[in-house]
């Protein structure tokens, strides 16, 4: 679904990542971890088209989006989640929730009650301001932001940042269910390895911009991915 090929960007003139190649196909889940300041967020941004390309390739779905910009590659199917969940405070749970529906905002409606069948913490705070919830309901709420946007892909930043163990339950177990029933691709960036390797079916490492290895959670522990590449104990 995803390929990227040779990819480089950077703020202005200063680079920050360098010939990154990746993919992601449908129902799979691609994990990326580094310390902080290695280019997590940046390659999201890379992807989402908030950075433009300075080098290399970004196919999606069979189309070149590598001089795309993020609205027409959200309208694409590619879905972002930023780190911090940027919901909208002084807007209700249902407003946030209508501002996702970027692909058919007059059937705004039916997607809400279709997304929130996955989301039923949200169905009982619909009519309360994005800002009076806990930082767990906002990254529900920014995740199902985005899926009202009908994604193929979502790119998610740091989702557990903040959040209650029981929310981090709930986001596994939804990510899980969506990408089963809808096929639906996700890249994670994470810090807490035990959710990364939860979700992931393999994990790229990031280094000074670059990716340099890749784990596969299935036959790696937690504390062993920790220790091999983080330098401390999950």
């Amino acid at each position: 679904m995803l390929e990227v090929t040779g990819l480089s960007t950077g703020y202005g003139r200063i680079p920050v990542l360098r010939d990154i190649r990746m993919s992601c196909a449908a129902n799979t889940c691609v994990g990326v971890l580094g310390r902080n300041g290695m280019g997590k967020t940046t390659l999201l941004r890379a992807l989402m088209g908030e950075l433009p390309a300075m080098g290399g390739s970004l196919q999606f779905a069979g189309e070149d989006l590598t001089k795309a910009a993020a609205h027409q590659r959200a309208r694409a199917g590619i879905g972002y989640v930023p780190q911090g969940r940027q919901i909208f405070p002084y807007l209700s749970v249902r407003e946030n929730l209508r501002m996702g529906c970027v692909k058919d905002f007059a059937g705004a409606d039916a997607t809400i009650e279709r997304i929130l069948a996955y989301f039923p913490r949200l169905q009982r705070l619909l009519d309360q301001p994005g800002g009076a919830l806990s930082g767990g309901e906002q990254q529900l709420l920014a995740l199902a932001r985005c899926l009202c946007g009908d994604p193929k892909i979502i790119l998610l930043d740091e989702p557990t940042e903040g959040i209650q163990p029981s929310i981090c339950d709930e986001i596994i177990e939804t990510l899980q269910r969506l990408r089963v029933e809808h096929n639906l691709a996700v890249i994670l960036v994470e810090q807490d390895i035990e959710f990364l390797s939860a979700l992931s079916d393999r994990i790229l490492i990031i280094e000074n911009g670059q990716l340099v290895d890749e784990v596969n959670p299935a036959h790696t522990s937690p504390e062993a991915i920790a220790e091999r590449f983080m330098g401390f104990h999950s």
